[in-house]
């Protein structure tokens, strides 16, 4: 797993997933490799109560209903579309999913503006249809049509990105459970690809880009939605922030401490932005980004990365809102604006009241401002 930039979650948690797998006598849906138990279990982490012989680490911080809705429509005939948000955990959460059931989580389609027909069903190695012809062999099966064939999930990114077509192809699918093949000849079952029991789809949506192409109502039909909110909880998107900062620091070998303070400051300033954000009376005075949990995760990575290489390898107020405004001021200038009005609305008089890293916090953000302008 060493040599891997980033692992998936099959690998990454093999060793939980087998110890799993090799206690778990509940019943299992299909060809699951645990059961819907289990499933919760390694996505939520464990419980005193469980009574474990060893601790489960919690990957997924949010509502256990919607893990449990989740995992409960997998088990059935139906697909499952994750919706909500930038940066609320979907493709995550669909991650550890796949991982959970089928121990694979890497049939993944990405849904653009130039996914096909093909990237959901199969192509054809062209050297090998000159050659020898059409046949199974010269043809190359879609991430979907591999999950249908082995009774396992398959994944499509950012649903609503792809085309009417496209979205139309996966009805037949999700409906008929097989794929046509029509270039083969017909008389036998070469031409149709079956999905054998285990097979489902999840799915994600970004609730931000409705409109850019709205699912038919007759697809819509054929998932289960389970509406992801943005974690609003401070002591939740803590843990997230501080699990994700973890693992950033074991991959990059890095030794460097996250105070507590700067973790409450960096919270803070995200509640803040959020609450002006929601205030604000047109798109013009909001900030371009999303503010979400991953781009607070984002903010922090910057800062460590340039502490730990460029500064004194101790995280400073100073470099995290340098990090900050970096990485929030996408439009010129008026993101620029709007956190120059939150420092000097918001953080200035904050810093004379409680003092403490909001000051140095103040400084630093001043000065990326002023790089920045």
């Amino acid at each position: 797993m060493s040599d891997l930039l980033r692992a998936p979650a099959e690998i990454k948690y093999a060793e939980e997933l087998d110890w799993l797998e090799s206690i778990d006598d509940n019943p299992k849906p299909f060809s699951w490799r645990l059961s819907p138990k289990m499933v919760r279990l390694f996505i939520l982490g464990s419980e005193r109560s469980d009574g474990l012989d060893r601790e489960i680490s919690q990957k997924w911080f949010g509502d256990r209903s919607f893990v449990e809705r989740s995992i409960v429509t997998l088990a059935s005939d139906r697909g499952l579309l994750l919706i909500g948000d930038p940066g609320t955990g979907k493709s995550w959460l669909a991650e550890l999913l796949s991982a959970a059931i089928s121990r694979n989580s890497t049939l993944v389609v990405q849904g653009t503006a130039g996914t096909t027909e093909d990237h959901i069903k199969y192509s054809w190695n062209v050297s090998m249809v000159i050659a020898k012809g059409q046949s199974r062999e010269s043809m190359i099966p879609s991430p979907i049509m591999t999950a249908m064939e082995a009774g396992a999930i398959g994944r499509f990114e950012e649903l609503t990105r792809s085309t009417s077509d496209v979205q139309d192809a996966l009805i037949s699918i999700l409906s008929e459970k097989y794929i046509s093949v029509p270039e083969l000849e017909s008389g036998g079952s070469d031409n149709i690809v079956f999905a054998k029991p285990g097979f489902s789809i999840i799915a994600t949506a970004n609730s931000r880009d409705r409109g850019v192409n709205d699912l038919s109502s007759a697809l819509k039909r054929r998932f289960n939605f389970v509406r992801i909110p943005v974690v609003t909880n401070r002591k939740s998107e803590a843990e997230i922030v501080r699990f994700r900062t973890e693992e950033l620091l074991r991959r990059h070998a890095i030794d460097l401490e996250v105070p507590p303070t700067l973790l409450d400051v960096l919270l803070q300033s995200f509640a803040d932005l959020r609450a002006s954000a929601a205030a604000a009376g047109s798109d013009d005075e909001k900030l371009e980004s999303a503010l979400s949990t991953a781009e607070q995760i984002g903010v922090l990575e910057d800062a460590v990365l340039h502490s730990n290489f460029f500064g004194e390898r101790a995280l400073t107020a100073r470099t995290l809102a340098s990090s900050l405004v970096g990485s929030l001021a996408r439009r010129e200038p008026e993101d620029l604006a709007i956190l120059n009005k939150y420092l000097h609305g918001v953080v200035e008089p904050r810093s004379k009241e409680e003092g403490g890293s909001w000051p140095e916090f103040l400084e630093g953000g001043r000065d990326a401002i002023a790089t920045l302008s």
